[in-house]
């Protein structure tokens, strides 16, 4: 039962789940389950593995110094809702935007918030190219998370120009997390970043490496930035 899967893997990651949290990412996962059989939104499916790798996974970006309050959260290229949905899930006061590139992603993104009856999320279809020029998002948020999405220097300058000046942008990253840090170092200083942290993450019963990248923003991004779609991946800073 996806219920005791969730409990168990939150328990051995060192967080309690209330009932209504266990309810609502069970609901999550049924969604998530239905609707893949329709549109390919994971190829994790299984119980467990959605429990630690998507869920826990998602999680483990929670900084109890970082996640307070009504903190307004974007999640960039979103996917089926990582991190960004467990995160507001386990945060409920936060507030959260959305934002992924195909439209029916966010279709679905929209009924889990629907259905879940989570108040403060916002849905959005944009690349974050053209996100980020967006004045209503634009220097907004408190602090922007991004999972599997692209390598460091490019998520960089897709998701700094997001957040105001003193906010962070929190990365999931898999083993090559440090090497990754060192070839974002420009894109960081460009985009207005400055101190970059590293945090390992160890998952429920995996042994691989994974890590948080917190970059903290201390300067304006330059107008100039996010270059045009495509740019950032062929010539990353």
């Amino acid at each position: 039962m996806f219920r005791d899967e969730m409990k168990k893997a939150a328990e051995a990651f060192g967080l309690t789940l209330s009932e209504t949290q266990l309810a609502q990412f069970t609901r999550y996962y049924e969604l998530l389950v239905e609707w893949n059989e329709k549109m390919n939104l994971t190829a994790i499916t299984e119980e467990h593995e959605v429990a630690v790798k998507h869920m826990v996974d998602s999680l483990s970006a929670y900084d109890p110094a970082l996640f307070h309050g009504a903190v307004s959260i974007i999640d960039v290229g979103t996917g089926a809702g990582f991190p960004g949905l467990p995160l507001k899930i386990f945060c409920p006061d936060a507030k959260l935007t959305l934002m992924d590139s195909l439209k029916k992603r966010v279709n679905f993104l929209q009924t889990v918030v629907d259905e879940l009856g989570l108040e403060g999320v916002d849905c959005v279809h944009a690349r974050a190219e053209e996100g980020a020029r967006n004045k209503k998002y634009r220097e907004q948020f408190d602090l922007a998370v991004s999972r599997a999405v692209a390598r460091l220097p490019i998520l960089c300058e897709y998701c700094l120009p997001f957040i105001k000046r003193g906010g962070h942008f929190l990365a999931l990253k898999g083993r090559a997390y440090a090497e990754e840090v060192e070839e974002a170092a420009k894109a960081i200083k460009v985009m207005g970043g400055s101190k970059t942290e590293m945090r390992e993450v160890h998952l429920p019963g995996l042994d691989d490496k994974r890590a948080i990248i917190t970059v903290t923003k201390t300067m304006p991004t330059p107008k100039a930035y996010p270059r045009k779609a495509g740019t950032p991946a062929k010539n990353p800073l």
